[in-house]
């Protein structure tokens, strides 16, 4: 088990080295760029199937324990060492990066975004599934933020080199918005680091703030959280997200919804929570009333974009969804309740899922009309796919519901329990306060189920006109969404196979390291 994490996590950063030289002549097949593109399938499906066996091998009975652990001193003058572990927090966003990471390189090995060298993409997208991956397995303070820090670069040239039109601009913004945060968020990692002594983040959550002032926590909590909202994206500080995902490829687009946005949110549970619970006391109330913001916001801009005339972009509108989905998430973590945030924790690996598989089918109808404008998509009478493509308007409609929250879908659960969050924060909160909040939240689901069932409207009805028939879903895109929508269907019948994994940790987690 410790191997295996240690395989998981530095197997991707040799496979994107090796992606960079040339290929053996008995595995170039018909291209060399066949052979590279064949090698990521290959180094991500090896990925995947080292999680899988790492989940299978997990000790389901205790997930609040931390498992598969090294910790090798690396630089003993600061105290920092490379000290990896997973517990039912982490292992679930592990398993979803390598899954989503291989799909996407699977699609990408038949359906290809133009742009440079297919070497490069898939070097790039390799060190990206690194990152990610590390991130959610070290716990160490310096390690988090490196491995934070690492996914930048290769997101920035995979919207810029491969994205669509003003890809240049919104690679720029991209980076330039979560480097800023980044610079802030490092100053209060060091801070927590400096006044404990270590950077150790399961010796910092068991210790749950008694070495640090209230007045350290409220400014750690402040500096990083800023980092860590960036990332999320909480509103306002989301004006990068709309931009990056309308320019990125689709396997962009899936990756940065689907694992880096979840990143920001992790952190808050991972390292504020329980390593300075005095601060997110004192500033819950602030992130609860941005998240409920966001999730009005969010909802509003898809209402304005989704409706006729407004010449609205598909992936715009699904990014925006992507600020209000988030901003549940960041409404059960604020109300410090293992309610809350076992749902905040649900319904991230909901939203990879299900916005995953959206930009997956945002793609495939922009390749076959040409466009994602909603008024273009749908002309006069509509778009028609259930009489098109009927498969593909099927599954468009499928995830426009799930992302609604329906019930029996995953997005329900992570919505739900965040709201009960809300319902009863933990002590010293106030009520009040967060009953205000659980009401503006409730009220964005029926926005949310109104632009969302505009969408399936105007894309997936109509009359059928006299136009040639588009190409149903292939059998590439039929092997990458399939899991996306099994999962998306267990997850909603079956959640305690993911909350069971969770709420012991979440419980240890907020009793300061205590099971």
């Amino acid at each position: 088990m410790q191997f295996l994490l240690a395989f998981i996590v530095g197997v991707p950063l040799v496979g994107a080295v090796a992606a960079l030289l040339p290929a053996p002549p008995g595995l170039k097949g018909t291209s060399p760029d066949q052979a590279v593109l064949r090698h990521g399938v290959t180094v991500t499906g090896a990925i995947l199937v080292a999680a899988i066996v790492l989940a299978a091998g997990f000790d389901h009975d205790h997930p609040s324990k931390m498992q598969a652990t090294t910790d090798i001193s690396w630089i003993p003058a600061l105290d920092v060492r490379i000290h990896l572990g997973i517990d039912g927090i982490s292992l679930p966003l592990l398993v979803l990066t390598a899954l989503l990471t291989f799909l996407c390189a699977l699609y990408s090995y038949f359906k290809l975004p133009a742009g440079p060298s297919p070497k490069a993409f898939v070097a790039l997208l390799l060190v990206l599934e690194s990152g990610t991956l590390a991130t959610f397995a070290v716990l160490d303070l310096l390690l988090f933020f490196l491995a934070f820090e690492m996914v930048l670069i290769p997101m920035y040239f995979l919207i810029a080199r491969w994205g669509g039109a003003q890809r240049q601009a919104a690679a720029w913004k991209f980076i330039l918005y979560t480097l800023l945060g980044s610079v802030v968020m490092l100053l209060g990692l060091l801070l927590i680091g400096l006044k404990s002594g270590t950077f150790d983040m399961v010796a910092l959550a068991t210790d749950n703030g008694r070495g640090l002032t209230s007045s350290v926590q409220v400014i750690a909590v402040l500096a990083i959280g800023i980092g860590l909202a960036v990332k999320t994206p909480m509103w306002p500080l989301h004006s990068w997200l709309p931009d990056a995902h309308t320019a990125a490829p689709t396997v962009g687009s899936v990756l940065l919804a689907g694992v880096l946005l979840k990143m920001g949110t992790y952190g808050f549970v991972r390292i504020l929570l329980p390593i300075a619970p005095d601060g997110m006391h004192t500033f819950a109330p602030y992130l609860a009333a941005f998240a409920v913001v966001g999730i009005i916001y969010g909802s509003l801009a898809c209402l304005a974009l989704v409706r006729p005339g407004s010449k609205g972009d598909l992936k715009r509108l699904i990014a925006y969804s992507s600020v209000g989905h988030m901003g549940f998430v960041l409404l059960g973590i604020a109300s410090m309740t293992p309610t809350g945030v076992n749902g905040a924790l649900f319904a991230n690996i909901a939203h990879g899922l299900i916005t995953g598989l959206l930009f997956f089918l945002v793609g495939a109808v922009k390749d076959r009309y040409g466009t994602a404008d909603l008024d273009t998509l749908s002309g006069a009478t509509g778009a028609a796919l259930y009489g098109r493509a009927p498969r593909l308007g099927g599954l468009l409609a499928f995830a426009a519901v799930a992302s609604l929250g329906l019930p029996g879908l995953a997005g329900f659960w992570g919505e739900m329990l965040a709201l009960f969050g809300s319902f009863d924060p933990a002590d010293g909160l106030s009520r009040p306060a967060f009953l205000t909040f659980m009401s503006i939240a409730a009220f964005g689901t029926l926005l949310t189920a109104a632009y969302m069932l505009m969408v399936v409207r105007r894309v997936c009805m109509g009359e059928r006109r006299e136009e040639p028939q588009l190409a149903d879903v292939q059998t590439y895109e039929f092997a990458a969404w399939t899991p996306l929508v099994a999962l998306t269907v267990l997850a909603g019948l079956w959640p305690a196979a993911l909350l069971g994994l969770t709420d012991p940790a979440v419980q240890k987690l907020l009793a300061g390291g205590k099971s």
